[in-house]
């Protein structure tokens, strides 16, 4: 008798738990697109990398990480982008003078916006 009520109530627990986790997760990748814009780097694209990884068991991300060249330095900067339907790669190329928009998290600079301008 225990164990016909103590099942189906521990079946429900765990489901109840794993959609929580799921909802958690989803909200945690939706996140990943919006970075407040503290900041603004300018200049020219020197290298240019991106690649797409899992971020939980069916989500993924694109990374795109490029080195961008100022007057002073050089500026290491990474834009993580939620992979959604009509997703599309940003359309950049090197050489291009851009400005990123975003703000500063550990080491390297992580961006909302990338406009292309003119020199």
């Amino acid at each position: 008798m225990v164990t016909a009520i103590l099942i189906p109530i521990i079946c429900l627990y765990f489901y109840w738990l794993t959609k929580k986790e799921m909802r958690e997760s989803n909200e945690k990748w939706l996140q990943l697109k919006k970075v407040t814009e503290e900041a603004v780097i300018s200049g020219t694209i020197v290298d240019l990398k991106g690649q797409r990884q899992r971020f939980s068991y069916y989500r993924y991300v694109y990374v795109l990480e490029l080195a961008i060249q100022t007057e002073l330095k050089k500026w290491q900067v990474k834009r993580v982008i939620p992979i959604e339907k009509g997703f599309q790669i940003p359309n950049l190329t090197i050489g291009e003078f851009i400005n990123a928009y975003g703000n500063w998290k550990e080491d390297s600079f992580h961006v909302n916006r990338i406009e292309k301008r003119a020199k």
